[in-house]
């Protein structure tokens, strides 16, 4: 019989402690994003050659999010935590063959018949599009497609690493795929290609990005032991699979309304020339936050639940969700504060280059701070979520997903049937941030009923002395900002940068002090982990 897993991989490591590691490597990886998109951006701007990208790529995008990166990674980790702590590491190693190999022949099939029909699928997510934009979309898409096999082994890979908590790693594959991408779309942009001829360019950087996000969890998965092998003909019986399986049926309804909702912002949007665009690349912003601060958290949080789960640690289990919420709502509370107040200066500062102009700066900034409003709750759900799957309860993230969706469409149709068309890059990104938090309010009541009673003193204890702080934040961040425009303008790039990053500090100093004075704990935790790093 196999012995139970080492240590290591049945103590969870301090979140806090952990998720600054990851969130190090995420910010490294984040700020690589931004610097792609700043390329992608120069290359084709807010055209509708932009559109077409950001729609084909959307197409395996919703895909890999509703079963490679959600469903499945949400019902992969515990059960491969479970089998590392009770079955020990050899079935562990076995059962992750089997799902690799299942998950290889299941996508194969699955985009093969989505290159076949990409015609029809680019149709319906983009109805709006004329018809040489679409035939465009159609070629973009067919290139993109094998992305998600790609990515969804990658997926597979860091639920593995993520158990095994080699947290840095995981963070860290991301930065691979960016930089892929980023060489190449300067090697474009140098070469002074037509924008059709840059976006082709750009989905083959998009589909090698994909192999190299995948192929960098190789080395330290090789080195923990596994060792790859093909078998498909042991999938049908295994009773891990069967588990996965059953968690993954109600996980993938709850991910599909959440994909639903992106699918129905993407047909309202595409009536809008440029919004499609418009509204990626305010939420690039959004995400850098969402992945420097929750998914960090998420990440850490994910394998200490399934941990606090498998040892029937209930107590342990609530403790850390708490913990983990009060650490997101310190950190995304001022961030929310930074992006309401400065979502113009941002944008100008990031994108306004090339063929991206300031009447595009404009459009992306008002969606910007709409999408702003929700971060707290995106955040949230993140961490919220895994709970749920770490308890085999996933029919509550369902039941709040399908809820959230429902809202989502009814007000979103609502403003497509009601408002001018040019405003719909404004009432979409509201829509979302409103829905993302009728999501949470799901999650939390849910949590309750099988999870038990939150640390609520201490999460209302803290979150009035965090809003306080934020609303400082934000003021002396937009007080800083008038102030350097008025001393340098903000018609060249380097007194915009100036002024706008002036502006974060002095937004970063205000929120620090208030919430020293406040007494609000979570910042002596980051403290004490920087120093610790220092030593």
């Amino acid at each position: 019989m196999n012995q139970p897993a080492a240590a290591d991989a049945s103590s969870p490591p301090s979140v806090a402690r952990s998720a600054g590691r990851v969130g190090a490597a995420t910010l490294l990886s984040r700020v690589l994003g931004l610097l792609r998109e700043q390329i992608f951006a120069a290359l084709v701007g807010a055209t509708p050659f932009a559109d077409a990208f950001n729609v084909a790529f959307r197409i395996p995008n919703l895909l890999r999010d509703l079963f490679a990166e959600g469903a499945l990674s949400a019902a992969f980790v515990p059960t491969f935590t479970d089998y590392l702590v009770n079955r020990g590491i050899a079935d562990a190693w076995r059962l992750a063959n089997r799902v690799l190999s299942a998950v290889m022949a299941v996508l194969a099939v699955l985009v093969l018949i989505a290159m076949l029909g990409a015609g029809p699928l680019v149709h319906a997510m983009a109805p709006g599009f004329d018809p040489e934009k679409a035939a465009l979309t159609v070629t973009l898409t067919r290139i993109m497609m094998p992305f998600l096999i790609l990515i969804s082994m990658a997926a597979v890979s860091m639920g593995m690493l993520t158990s095994r908590h080699h947290f840095l790693e995981t963070a860290l594959a991301p930065a691979a795929f960016n930089l892929v991408s980023i060489l190449i779309g300067a090697t474009l942009r140098l070469a002074g290609l037509s924008p059709r001829a840059a976006v082709i360019g750009w989905s083959v950087a998009t589909l090698l990005g994909g192999f190299a996000q995948m192929i960098v969890h190789a080395p330290p998965l090789y080195r923990d032991g596994f060792r790859f092998v093909f078998l498909l003909r042991e999938v049908r019986n295994d009773p891990g699979i069967r588990r996965i399986l059953t968690l993954m049926a109600p996980a993938t309804i709850g991910l599909a309304g959440v994909q639903l909702n992106i699918f129905f912002n993407t047909i309202y949007a595409s009536a809008e020339p440029g919004a499609v665009s418009w509204l990626n690349y305010a939420n690039r912003i959004l995400q850098l936050p969402i992945g420097i601060f929750a998914v960090a958290i998420a990440t850490v949080t994910t394998s200490s639940l399934a941990h606090r789960a498998a040892s029937k640690d209930a107590e342990g289990l609530r403790n850390t969700l708490s913990g983990s919420l009060r650490l997101v709502l310190f950190l995304t509370l001022p961030a929310t504060a930074g992006l309401v107040t400065l979502h113009a200066p941002i944008i100008r500062l990031l994108y306004q280059h090339g063929r991206f102009n300031a009447g595009d700066t404009v459009h992306a900034a008002e969606a910007l701070q709409l999408y702003a409003l929700g971060l707290v709750a995106f955040a949230s759900v993140k961490v919220i979520a895994p709970a749920f799957y770490a308890l085999e309860r996933p029919r509550v993230p369902l039941v709040a997903s399908l809820t959230a969706v429902v809202v989502n469409i009814a007000f979103c149709g609502w403003a497509y049937l009601t408002q001018a068309p040019d405003s719909l890059h404004r009432w979409l990104p509201l829509g979302t941030s409103l829905t993302a938090f009728v999501n949470v309010i799901v999650l939390l009541v849910g949590f309750r009923q099988v999870g038990g009673p939150l640390r609520w003193a201490d999460l209302w204890s803290g979150l009035w002395r965090m809003g306080v702080a934020s609303a400082l934040c934000g003021w002396a961040a937009i007080l800083t900002l008038h102030g350097a425009e008025q001393t340098l303008g903000s018609q060249t790039f380097l007194a915009n940068g100036g002024a706008t990053l002036g502006a974060i500090a002095a937004g970063t100093v205000a929120y620090a002090a208030a919430a020293a004075l406040l007494g609000i704990e979570e910042l002596g935790v980051l403290v004490r982990f920087v120093r610790a790093r220092r030593r």
